[in-house]
C-alpha cells in the first residue's frame, strides 16, 4: 500500500475514534515507525517490509486513546526532545509559556539557583538549564515512577553537554525539603497537580497520566497551598515564583497567592490561546 493511501486511511480511523488531530497523529506515528522526520513522509512511496504491520499496531493503540507521546516515546518541548512513557506526565506546549517567563526573569543573573517543584519529565528544569547555561537547577519529584524519567532525561541532556540538573526525590509540600537552600533560591517554578477532583478529563489524560501529577483536591489548589509555603521558605527576598494553573483558576490562584502574605507583584498571565495559564509573584 502506498504511503499516502495508508496515511489517509489511518487519519480517517483516528478521526472516527475521536482523536483531535488525526492526520498529524497518523503522520507522527508513521514517522516514528520509519525513524524519519515527519517531513520525509512527503517523498515516500512504498513502505519497507514490516513497517505497515508495526504502524497498524501503534494505530490500534492510538485509536484506543493511548497518548501519542507514549507510542513514539518522545515529547518535544521548546528546544528539547524528552523521553516519556507510562508513569510520567506528558509535557504540554502551554507550559512552554511558563519557561519563557522564567528565562526572562533570570536574564542578567549569570548563575541563578532555580528549583522546579514537581518536575515530572524534567521539561521545565531541563529547558532552563539548556537555555540559561549558568543556572544551578534542582528538579524535585515525589512519584517513584516519574522520577525515573526525570533522571533519564537529565542524564541524556548532561551527556549532550548541558549543565547537569540535580534530581531530588521529595515532596514539594515537605517543610524539610531543601533546608540547606533556605533564603538563597532565585526562582521557584512549578507545574503542580491542579485538576479539581470532580473534573472530567480526556481518556489520554485520565487513563494514562499519573494521578499524583493531576489531582489537586476539591478546588484543585490543595497542593499549591503547601507549595507556597515551600517557595516562600526557599526564595531570597525579591526571588521569583511561577506556577502553572488550569484555565478556570486565573482568579483563584492569584487570590490565594496574595492571601498567603509572603508575596508581592502578583500577576496572572495568558497563554498563546488567550487562556489564563500561570501566576507569577516576587518574594516580599
Amino acid at each position: 500500500m502506498k504511503c499516502s493511501t495508508l496515511l489517509a486511511e489511518a487519519a480517517r480511523r483516528l478521526a472516527e475514534a475521536g482523536v483531535e488531530s488525526p492526520r498529524v497523529d497518523a503522520e507522527l506515528l508513521l514517522a516514528a515507525v520509519l525513524d524519519v522526520p515527519r517531513s520525509r513522509l512527503l517523498t515516500l512511496d512504498d513502505l519497507p517490509d514490516g513497517a505497515a504491520a508495526r504502524f497498524a499496531a501503534l494505530l490500534d493503540q492510538r485509536a484506543d486513546r493511548v497518548p501519542l507521546q507514549h507510542l513514539t516515546g518522545r515529547a518535544p518541548f521548546r528546544h528539547l526532545e524528552l523521553a516519556v512513557g507510562p508513569g510520567v506526565f506528558v509535557p504540554r506546549p502551554e507550559t512552554e509559556e511558563l519557561v519563557g517567563w522564567a528565562l526572562e526573569r533570570l536574564a542578567g543573573t549569570p548563575e541563578p539557583v532555580v528549583v522546579d517543584l514537581g518536575s515530572g519529565s524534567g521539561a521545565i528544569a531541563l529547558s532552563i538549564a539548556h537555555e540559561h547555561p549558568g543556572a544551578r537547577v534542582i528538579a524535585v519529584e515525589r512519584d517513584p515512577s516519574a522520577i525515573e524519567w526525570t533522571r533519564h532525561n537529565a542524564a541524556t541532556r548532561a551527556a549532550a553537554g548541558d549543565h547537569p540538573v540535580e534530581v531530588l526525590a521529595g515532596d514539594m509540600t515537605d517543610p524539610a525539603l531543601l533546608r540547606d537552600l533556605e533564603g538563597t533560591v532565585d526562582l521557584v517554578v512549578s507545574n503542580p497537580p491542579y485538576v479539581p477532583d470532580s473534573a472530567g478529563l480526556p481518556r489520554e489524560v485520565a487513563d494514562h497520566d499519573p494521578p499524583l501529577a493531576l489531582w489537586g483536591g476539591p478546588d484543585g489548589l490543595d497542593v499549591v497551598r503547601g507549595l507556597l509555603d515551600t517557595a516562600a521558605r526557599l526564595l531570597r527576598p525579591g526571588g521569583g515564583l511561577g506556577i502553572e494553573h488550569a484555565d478556570q483558576q486565573g482568579s483563584a490562584l492569584p487570590a490565594l497567592v496574595r492571601a498567603h502574605g509572603a508575596w508581592t507583584d502578583v500577576a496572572d498571565h495568558l497563554d498563546l490561546a488567550g487562556r489564563p495559564r500561570y501566576t507569577s509573584a516576587s518574594r516580599a
